[in-house]
């Protein structure tokens, strides 16, 4: 294989035929971004991750290089040249030095990440293969864009022969991304997201290891209640049949303590979002919610996930004086929905709260609960949308607790660039932290710790190192004031914003966002006693007392 174009094609040569040449501007645009693709990102990437990222890192740097190269020969109007042999020399050097210097540093920045966040765990072979990785992604996304490139040429090939030149190019330049993009988007994303919800609801009909089927008439699924058990999923299933008891609450606080009530409705449940919503709300009032002290109201994740630390730690801390309703509205887990299933957690969300407040606004304000709301990831995404803001959730509420917001929320971002000027957006202060605040470790105090925090709290837990928080699109051009600004407590102090190669990392950290040490990444299990303490304000609780519970949370008790 030829590794460099020796210069213009011969005379009759056809133009879409494939061509294995690598240009010299664009090798030396791979090599610059395979570089850059090492720098640190938020989380700790083992060798088949560091290789897409590569892999990704050295395309977009061809096709850079590519396209630069054409521009200034645009303006210097002149044809390409075969490059010389110094040229070419000076690559192979170049690419001799900078790799193996750049894959050292990549690896020596792995291991302070690793450091930071308490990861051990290392894998030399799968760093070893991350080139060979790096290789096979480069090669298929080049000889994907140049099939692209052919069927461009092609189609204006046989334009030409009815309009002009010009415009059977740009004819076919829209044609061929138009045919791209409902490729990917229609037969590949659709059918992806078509076949994957298809294998999880297959896998919707389990129950999960140690749910059992209530034999109290105060969850749903069991005696008396109008949500049968077999409708209600498999996270719904996992979510009524487990948590603590009032045995369990008792032995923790040490008073009596009433049983939890938990509502649930899943897919199988109702056939639409209202009607799922009203039939859990429905259960929620036979069985009693509506007369506990606190009431929760929880958003899921796609597959109808409810965070056991969370509600767990609500419970313990309401004594068992506490009911909590919440609804599935997809098959698919929490990162698939993340992608294609946002409109149905925003009106999951809005449904769900709305249906709730209904009843409750009803009842008189002397016998009314607390009314509460929480959503982890996508889940707090759709409780947001039940809100118009900041007033709203003061005025409807009692406190709100949302884990690891993604960066598309809206009222997230709303007070996140509204910030006070000064705070910085890995934990800004919003109109001195009268209703909204933001942590990343409760326990070691929310800002501003000088001002009062009366009346409703509205708690975002978010942490420096959570890719779900910091992922966007605008990655790709726009430099976020989270990198510009001091790191946050578990982000290495050397990352730093690259256009295209910071969007792509950052991108990789997603899968493996929930797979870091409680307390990092996209991890808030350790965070929720703190963070449910801060908002319910419970009384009678010592240090000691809420380290207990750390501990029984920890260990799923």
């Amino acid at each position: 294989m030829r590794i460099f174009a020796r210069g213009p094609k011969p005379a009759g040569r056809p133009t879409n035929r494939w061509d294995p040449a690598l240009t010299l501007p664009g090798c030396w645009g791979a090599l610059v971004f395979s570089c850059l693709s090492f720098t640190p990102s938020l989380l700790p990437r083992g060798g088949i991750v560091q290789g897409l990222v590569w892999g990704i890192g050295a395309a977009i740097g061809y096709g850079l290089g590519v396209l630069l190269a054409y521009v200034w020969r645009a303006f210097a109007d002149r044809e390409a040249r075969p490059p010389r042999p110094w040229a070419r020399r000076s690559l192979l050097i170049g690419a001799a030095v900078l790799l193996p210097v750049f894959f050292g540093l990549g690896q020596y920045w792995q291991y302070l990440i690793r450091g930071l966040m308490g990861v051990s765990e290392y894998n030399i072979w799968y760093v070893l293969l991350s080139p060979l990785v790096a290789v096979l992604v480069f090669g298929l996304l080049l000889q994907a864009s140049r099939g692209v490139r052919a069927l461009y040429r092609r189609t204006a090939e046989l334009l030409s022969r009815r309009v002009g030149r010009r415009a059977a190019h740009t004819v076919g330049w829209l044609l061929t991304a138009g045919l791209a993009y409902l490729v990917i988007s229609g037969l590949l994303l659709n059918g992806f997201v078509g076949v994957a919800n298809e294998l999880f609801s297959v896998r919707d009909d389990a129950t999960p290891e140690g749910a059992q089927q209530p034999t109290t008439s105060l969850r749903s699924g069991g005696p008396g209640s109008v949500v049968p058990w077999d409708s209600l999923g498999r996270q719904g299933r996992g979510f009524v049949g487990t948590g603590p008891s009032e045995v369990d609450i008792t032995a923790f606080t040490h008073q009596p303590a009433r049983e939890p009530i938990r509502s649930y409705a899943g897919l199988g449940s109702a056939d639409d979002t209202e009607a799922r919503a009203a039939l859990a709300v429905r259960d929620l009032e036979r069985a009693g919610g509506f007369k506990r002290a606190n009431l929760l109201v929880v958003t899921t994740t796609g597959s109808g996930w409810v965070d056991p630390a969370s509600v767990d730690s609500f419970e313990y801390l309401g004594g068992g004086d506490t009911a909590t309703v919440a609804m599935q509205y997809s098959y698919l887990p929490s990162w698939i929905s993340y992608l294609v299933d946002q409109s149905k957690a925003r009106a999951a969300g809005r449904d769900l709260f709305d249906a709730v407040y209904e009843v409750w606004s009803k009842l008189p304000q002397s016998t009314r609960p607390r009314l509460f709301v929480a959503g982890e990831s996508l889940g707090s995404f759709g409780a947001e949308t039940a809100f118009s803001g900041e007033a709203d959730l003061r005025n409807r509420t009692a406190g709100t607790l949302f884990a690891g917001p993604p960066n598309f929320n809206t009222l997230f971002r709303e007070f996140s660039d509204q910030r006070d000027p000064g705070s910085p957006e890995v934990q800004p202060v919003y109109k001195d932290g009268r209703t909204v605040r933001f942590g990343n470790d409760p326990a070691a105090g929310i800002p501003p710790a000088d001002r009062p925090w009366e009346g409703t709290r509205v708690l975002y837990l978010m942490h420096p190192s959570d890719p779900i928080v910091w992922w966007s699109p605008d990655l790709i051009l726009g430099k976020p004031d989270w990198i510009s600004q001091p790191p946050g407590r578990d982000v290495l102090g050397g990352m730093f914003w690259i256009p295209f190669v910071t969007f792509w990392q950052v991108t990789a950290d997603l899968p493996f966002s929930t797979g870091v040490p409680a307390g990092h990444g996209h991890s808030y299990r350790a965070e929720y006693v703190d963070g449910w303490n801060t908002v319910l304000q419970p009384s009678g609780f010592s240090g000691q007392d809420l380290d207990n519970l750390k501990g029984i949370i920890a260990d799923g008790k």
